[in-house]
């Protein structure tokens, strides 16, 4: 970060979810004109810690960076968190990342049935490695334990909502061809 500096500050018109929070966009460069786009997003306190325990992390910032730390695979080199304190005294816990502003958008009503099970296994995949990634190994061994009581477990409930899924997809199948249910079929 030494070969960078501050170009400007700008703020950012935020989306519905982080509405009433600063959104700020820092622009760097380095002496060879090559720029750095971050991007600065104020952290608050979860809104979990009014019902349960406080953070334990001091800066809401961290905690933000912590958990996207525990749930990607890969993040941002830059990722880090920052408090600003105004001469009033007033803090404000922020995280940053390098901006990148390049968002796509799947239409998957264009889809065919091929490529929307390949999308849909991989959003899977991605939500199965968050989770992962976001449980302690000891504590679930411990818990799961060493014979196979877990394992029949899982077999049971897999057993049982497999023939929920049957029993749902006949359903479907009856509402169909009933004409309850109008489809759209060989898109």
């Amino acid at each position: 970060m030494n070969r960078f500096s501050l170009v400007g500050i700008a703020k950012k018109v935020v989306g519905v979810g982080s509405v009433g929070t600063r959104c700020l966009i820092v622009l760097l460069e380095a002496g060879d004109g090559t720029p750095l786009f971050l991007q600065f997003k104020q952290a608050n306190s979860s809104v979990l810690e009014a019902h349960l325990e406080p953070s334990a992390y001091e800066q809401a910032g961290q905690r933000v960076v912590e958990g996207q730390r525990l749930i990607q695979a890969t993040s941002d080199v830059l990722l880090g968190w920052a408090r600003w304190q105004y001469q009033d005294e007033q803090e404000i816990d922020f995280y940053f990342r390098q901006l990148w502003d390049g968002k796509g958008k799947i239409y998957v009503d264009k889809l065919g049935p091929r490529r929307l099970a390949a999308y849909a296994g991989l959003c899977g995949k991605t939500l199965a490695f968050a989770h992962a990634r976001s449980g302690d190994v000891n504590t679930i061994r411990g818990y799961i334990g060493e014979d196979n009581l877990f394992d029949n477990v899982m077999v049971e409930y897999a057993d049982r909502y497999a023939g929920v899924t049957e029993r749902d997809h006949g359903r479907l199948c009856e509402a169909i061809k009933d004409g309850a249910i109008e489809v759209v079929r060989d898109i």
